[in-house]
């Protein structure tokens, strides 16, 4: 095969020893490079003979010798070397099924790639793997792997992933313990289905696979307005996430004296909901689940108590955050906080409701850019909106462009163009608020 080069980074041994953006990589040790997990595998060795073909055709043999794992410095042009896998699944909880007609062609896609999971930390059902695909995980020690695990109960994943070859998960995931493969795992509770006891007898059968399965995030199943002809899925209210709340907790409090761990951690969608206060920032370890937004508004504020005293007194600057319904009186506490350290900020927050998904969706992450100007446009709108990251779209999908798009296509300039106003872009775990704060005052 060859896989073509993109990048070759400054000072790497792959510039030193000539290779080149659009050089061709065909074979490391004699061994076809099918995709990128052969080529980390291959690559890590300390003894390399790389067959390169360059731009004019002519073929070269490169000899390396390295330290084991010493990067190469190389990064090509498809990024997996290879497509990703789609998804052979069609889950009753699957929010692209959920999307409207007419947004960007890459949102249609459902990745179900073991590789994507290793390089990206997607998660995958392992459903469309052969046995032979897991022998390969193990293998090429692909650690850790993420993987939407929903339900043990083999007859129920069936049902809810409607695949029939779903019911074998379990299977693999102790023959990844066998193997010393770290996972973390996935579920997304629907109501009716895997919640309750399902819920906890789910959790209990990973557990026992600890420390293999490092750790558990626990999800409430999300509903668009676009769900007709799909399965009815009730949504958590106050009284539902609460009692799963109090299921998980008596589960955590078990697994902390077991393994000092509460491995299992909801989503904290589940306290907003129950009003309910999150836990503490000690509580959520290492934060090893946080893109399933498991552990953010403990983040935040520990970010935001943890630079505040970095705010530059006696200056002025005019903000809007904007944020969705699920943090929006969090926002408005840590707006508070920098007020009174400083009153000569005018700041104030606006809740965007989501139109363009339905109401019942009330995470940041899922705004959209028409949503965004249309509730602006008629506000008290300050010099300069803040947004946080995660309401762009980034990743492989994306490896082409630098440019930050949110779901509907919109861009950080289409937003500035129609409000008039100044887009500063922040992390969504709140680090460095205070100092893009600092950076748009003045005296």
């Amino acid at each position: 095969m060859k896989n073509k080069i993109s990048k070759v980074e400054k000072g790497s041994i792959a510039e030193e020893v000539s290779i080149e953006i659009g050089d061709y990589l065909l074979k490391i040790n004699d061994n076809e490079v099918k995709d990128i997990l052969d080529y980390k595998f291959l690559a890590s060795d300390d003894y390399l003979v790389l067959e390169i073909e360059k731009k004019d055709g002519e073929i070269w043999e490169i000899e390396i010798e390295k330290d084991y794992d010493e990067e190469l410095g190389l990064e090509f042009e498809e990024s997996l070397l290879d497509k990703a896998k789609s998804c052979s699944n069609k889950c009753i909880f699957c929010f692209i099924d959920q999307l409207p007609d007419g947004m960007r062609d890459t949102l249609y896609f459902k990745d179900d790639d073991s590789r994507l999971s290793f390089l990206q930390g997607n998660f995958v059902t392992l459903t469309n793997l052969k046995d032979d695909e897991i022998e390969r995980i193990i293998k090429y020690r692909i650690s850790p792997i993420n993987v939407s695990v929903h339900t043990t109960n083999p007859e129920l994943r069936k049902k809810m992933l409607n695949n029939r070859f779903a019911g074998n998960v379990y299977e693999r995931l102790k023959k990844f313990k066998d193997a010393g493969i770290e996972v973390n795992c996935q579920i997304v509770s629907c109501i009716g289905f895997n919640d309750k006891e399902e819920l906890v007898k789910t959790v209990e059968d990973l557990a026992a696979l600890y420390p293999s399965v490092r750790n558990v995030a626990v999800v409430p199943f999300g509903s668009t307005k676009y769900r007709d002809g799909l399965t009815c899925v009730p949504l958590y209210d106050e009284k539902t996430a609460l009692d799963e709340i109090e299921r998980i907790s008596s589960l955590q409090k078990k697994y902390l004296k077991q393994f000092g761990t509460p491995f299992a951690w909801l989503a904290d969608e589940f306290y907003v909901l129950a009003k309910e206060d999150v836990p503490s920032y000690e509580f959520y370890g290492g934060f090893e689940q946080l893109e399933d937004g498991i552990g953010m508004i403990s983040l935040l504020r520990y970010n935001i108590e943890d630079t505040i005293d970095d705010l530059v007194k006696d200056r002025k600057g005019s903000f809007t955050f904007i944020t969705g319904e699920s943090a929006y009186e969090e926002i408005n506490k840590i707006i508070k906080k920098i007020k009174d350290k400083n009153p000569k900020l005018d700041i104030n927050c606006y809740k965007i409701k989501n139109n363009y998904f339905g109401e019942t969706i009330t995470v940041a992450g899922l705004l959209t850019g028409v949503d965004v100007i249309n509730q602006l446009k008629d506000k008290k709108v300050n010099d300069n909106i803040i947004m946080t990251d995660n309401m762009f779209r980034k990743g492989y999908e994306l490896s082409e462009s630098n440019e930050q798009i949110m779901l509907d296509n919109i861009t950080i300039q289409d937003i500035e163009k129609r409000l008039e106003r100044k887009v500063l872009v922040i992390s969504y775990s709140g680090e460095d608020t205070i100092k893009i704060i600092n950076e748009n005052t003045e005296v």
